[in-house]
């Protein structure tokens, strides 16, 4: 009969049963048992699980969660077992087996309702790291480990900490957690209860923590706010390192909160006073200053008259004389000038300023020093299908009419006489400063061109003279009145009615015929037409003497009155 002090085969049989059920011995291959320590030996804990012989497993598979002294005999403890019996006879487990298969459980769990879990970073691998999490291994990618890069990791490993799991794979044994997505929460909810102790215009400090090309971030004390480059200072910033540097505290005013997105706008210069107050009043239109150049641009020049107040030189305002010129052409940056207010708009914080009229203007200063007849002499700039531009004193220029350059020959063929680059001499005809227009006379220079006097004084349009004939020329004839009065020119066609009449040849120097003034070209000098005279002494000659109704043909008419007129 059985007894408790001495159990049969079936006493056991039960027992065993009781904890594995019906399986067998090979029931217990790949699971998690509960085994005793039995003797410790050699680095070696013996542990019992109740199969035929017992099992050994290394001291240092207990040495992460348990003291080596502190595993002892009769000390209850989980294992795995990998199989019943080995070549030798004896068991073989696993205590990092049980340990992995106990954690893989938790971490399922905990994975399926979305906790964090704790680990340690434990070794580095390609692309990342390895982390223990209290007893399954798992991969810790590098951009994973914090929210911003980190060079070094050795003050984070062996430190226990939170990790997110972000994918699991029992089958494959793969784990992937991830430390910045704890950070990046925790930090989003230390992001939603600063911001809510914040609020608009508010002055704060804060801790410049990186500079960028537009901006700074600075921490205001576990969230970072932008100071953008244009709202440092109302001076020009070129470079928000001019203004502030890494790690220096600064006292700003939080412009705007952005609740959704969670940004927050910084400024600097709104804690100073406005520049622009009161500028309509301390730079009124018409005035003067000098200012520096701090920008160029390809609409014009910024000057800066203050800190913090600059106006534009727009390009159409820099220079008299040079147009379509690229400003930085005219000012360099940080260069002095002179300038001069032209419009103030304060509310769009805008002033006009002009470069050229704080200086003279130069068609002024032409007309004062070289007044309307003077001689001028200057290089032929450019020759154009309608007259000469000459380059005159104050770097301005003065056209010559095609039709003033010489007498006698048509435009053309006077254009063709000179080229650019060749030193001329010239009369100013006309100075029109309004139109920024020089009118200049070359031909007037020639011999016997008439004075004021003589031109405006001593002859009228439709005037009878008599001129002698000074030179033939194909174009026509140059003839003068009486001994020193004016000369002028009769053209060919003004030479006679018919085209007979119409040769220079049938002309002599010397000869002395009768012409009608029909005119003054730009310089004053008289032109001349016999064409015209005779038309004139026709018509006469029909009145007095009669017309075509009275009988009398044209000729008696014309001989009666030259009769008469011999007599």
């Amino acid at each position: 009969m059985a007894t408790a002090a001495n159990p049969t085969r079936d006493d056991f049989e039960a027992l065993l049963n009781e904890q594995l059920g019906d399986a067998d011995e090979g029931g217990f291959e790949g699971r998690v048992v509960k085994g005793t320590v039995t003797a410790i030996e050699n680095g070696m804990a013996l542990i019992d699980v109740g199969l035929k012989s017992e099992g050994r497993v290394d001291l240092r598979e207990f040495m992460r969660v348990d003291d080596e002294h502190g595993l002892e005999v009769g000390s209850e403890v989980e294992v795995y077992v990998d199989r019943v019996e080995n070549a030798d006879g004896e068991a073989m487990l696993s205590r990092d087996r049980a340990r992995r298969e106990a954690a893989w459980d938790r971490l399922e769990s905990e994975f399926g309702e979305g906790k964090r879990v704790e680990g340690r970073i434990f070794g580095r691998v390609k692309g990342g790291f390895t982390v223990d999490l209290d007893g399954a291994v798992a991969f810790l990618p590098g951009s994973q480990v914090d929210i911003r890069p980190v060079r070094d990791v050795t003050p984070l490993m062996d430190q226990p900490q939170p990790f997110q799991i972000l994918k699991m794979d029992r089958r494959r044994g793969n784990i992937v957690v991830s430390r910045r997505a704890v950070l990046e929460e925790t930090r989003a909810e230390q992001r939603s209860e600063l911001i809510d102790q914040l609020a608009e215009g508010q002055v704060v400090d804060g801790v410049v923590k990186n500079i960028t090309d537009y901006g700074a971030f600075v921490d205001l004390g576990g969230i970072d706010g932008l100071l953008h480059v244009t709202d440092m200072s109302y001076k020009r910033v070129n470079h928000p390192s001019e203004v502030i540097e890494i790690g220096q505290t600064v006292t700003v005013q939080i412009i705007r909160i952005n609740a959704e997105t969670q940004r927050i706008s910084l400024g600097m210069k709104q804690l100073e006073s406005d520049p622009w107050d009161g500028v309509a009043a301390k730079y009124p239109v018409g005035m003067k200053l000098t200012g520096q150049v701090t920008n160029i641009t390809e609409y014009g020049a910024f000057v800066e008259v203050e800190p913090g107040i600059e106006g534009l030189v727009h390009v159409s305002e820099m220079s008299w004389t040079k147009k379509n010129v690229h400003p930085g052409k005219i000012v360099s940056t940080s260069q002095e000038v002179e300038v001069m207010v032209l419009e103030v708009d304060s509310e769009k914080r805008r002033i006009s300023l002009g470069l050229k009229q704080a200086q003279r203007n130069p068609w002024e200063e032409f007309a004062e020093a070289h007044p309307i007849g003077s001689e001028v002499e200057g290089e032929v700039k450019n020759a154009t299908e309608f007259g000469l531009f000459i380059g005159l004193p104050g770097d301005v220029d003065g056209m010559v009419h095609m039709s003033d350059i010489a007498w006698g020959i048509s435009g053309e063929d006077a254009l063709a006489l000179h080229r650019k680059g060749e030193e001329v001499k010239a009369i100013v005809l006309d100075v029109d400063v309004d139109k920024e227009r020089i009118s200049l006379g070359m031909k007037q220079l020639e011999k016997g061109a008439p004075t004021e006097a003589a031109a405006g004084g001593s002859l009228r349009r439709g005037e009878t003279v008599t001129v002698t004939v000074l030179e033939v020329r194909d174009g026509g004839l140059e003839v003068q009145v009486g001994e020193d009065g004016a000369t002028g020119f009769i053209k060919r066609s003004d030479l006679g009615r018919d085209r007979d009449e119409q040769r220079p040849d049938r002309f002599q120097a010397g000869q002395k015929i009768d012409a009608m003034v029909t005119g003054f070209d730009r310089s004053k000098k008289p032109t001349f037409s016999i064409k015209a005279y005779q038309i004139a002494e026709e018509k006469q000659a029909v009145e007095q003497y009669g017309s075509a109704d009275s009988g009398a043909s044209l000729g008696d008419i014309l001989g009666e009155a030259l009769k008469k007129q011999d007599d």
